[in-house]
């Protein structure tokens, strides 16, 4: 009673001199406003699926700026000028990729040129087709109308349909290799401009968190850097062990099914059935149950080899994710983007990881995003 006596004159002190109790706060600080927040995550997934092309053209250009990087400040140390070095490692770059593409345009031509066509299944499968065909032709011309006024009309409406289909392609193809001849230039400039771009970024906060502003971005740098030449490392193991085990088996094009079939196990989730899929196309009609037992295993072998062993120790001790995140990283970043999606997935999840490690009100988040 006499501790109630004592509050209430508190109290009342506080209501006439209009001093409010202050906001109770969380451990972390003030509370979330929830809504801003999905408001704002709203806002920017709305605008990276908008401005899709542009965004993957300049996280792809981020990412094999840091891929260079080091031949450029090799270059620079025998006292190669930055940004002749830029240059020269662009133009290596713009190289290998003509090469690669020259080789494996050609390879896949030949490959499915010479597909096997002898096949009893292929030819049971394109019969089934075609009575399908011709079942779903008699059915539609019992409802089509039957005066020629009426079919010249459905005809035209056809054709102007296919035209609007090849038009809208052809601009929408257009619209991608305009924004990918902005990629050798940004490129060169992301090299050139390294030092004032991150100089200028680190100046953009206050001083007591410019250090640390300063080591994110390093860390970040060095997880892009890991990534990508971590995933080619394991690209090329499982190619070139895929390559001899066909080989051995003697399927057409080994090596060059082989590589597509040991890139194409890195995909996540779904690597595992995409990298089946070239070895049985082209083992199909020559590979017998023994065969293609042995390509199940090689593939579904090396998949896991990779993903337990090679991958933690190239990349996995960077990224430090926990396979729930990824999965809805994936999931997310897929639907927006599509392929590219899943491709740049997991290095923009790691970033936000490593950001949110080293603000302090973030740091619940990165602990819920690592393992």
């Amino acid at each position: 009673m006499a501790t109630e006596q004592i509050q209430r004159p508190a109290e009342a002190a506080r209501s006439h001199t209009g001093d409010a109790e202050p906001p109770r706060r969380g451990p972390g600080g003030p509370a979330p406003n929830w809504a801003q927040v999905v408001i704002a995550a709203a806002v920017v997934l709305t605008i990276c699926y908008v401005a899709k092309l542009v965004i993957i053209v300049l996280l792809v250009s981020v990412l094999l700026a840091f891929v260079l990087e080091p031949l450029v400040d090799r270059l620079q140390r025998i006292k190669v000028p930055r940004g002749l070095g830029a240059f020269v490692a662009v133009t290596l770059l713009l190289a290998v990729m003509y090469g690669a593409t020259y080789f494996f345009y050609n390879q896949a031509l030949s490959f499915m040129n010479e597909l096997p066509k002898y096949s009893q299944k292929i030819r049971q499968s394109l019969g089934r087709m075609r009575q399908h065909a011709e079942r779903l032709q008699t059915t539609t011309e019992t409802v089509l109308p039957e005066s020629q006024e009426e079919r010249q009309a459905i005809r035209v409406r056809q054709q102007t349909g296919w035209s609007e289909l090849l038009t809208r392609g052809a601009w929408s193809l257009w619209e991608v290799l305009l924004a990918i001849s902005f990629m050798p230039f940004l490129i060169y400039f992301m090299l050139t401009w390294q030092e004032h771009t991150r100089a200028a970024t680190v100046m953009l906060f206050p001083m007591e968190h410019r250090n640390t502003a300063y080591v994110t971005m390093g860390r970040i740098s060095a997880m892009i850097r890991s990534f990508i030449v971590g995933n080619v490392v394991i690209g090329l193991f499982l190619g070139l062990l895929s390559s001899v085990v066909f080989g051995l088996m003697k399927l057409q094009y080994f090596y060059f099914i082989g590589f597509i079939s040991g890139f194409l196990s890195l995909v996540p989730y779904l690597g595992v059935v995409l990298a089946l899929l070239p070895p049985l196309a082209a083992g199909f009609g020559q590979v017998r149950g023994g065969g293609a037992a042995v390509i199940f295993l090689t593939v579904i072998g090396l998949h896991v080899f990779a993903i337990n062993v090679l991958y933690p120790k190239l990349i996995g001790r960077r990224l430090q994710l926990n396979p729930l995140v990824v999965t809805m990283a994936l999931l997310v970043w897929g639907w927006i983007w599509g392929g590219m999606g899943l491709i740049l997935a997991v290095p923009i999840t790691a970033a936000l990881k490593i950001i949110c490690d080293h603000v302090d009100s973030l740091r619940p988040y990165g602990a819920w995003l690592g393992e």
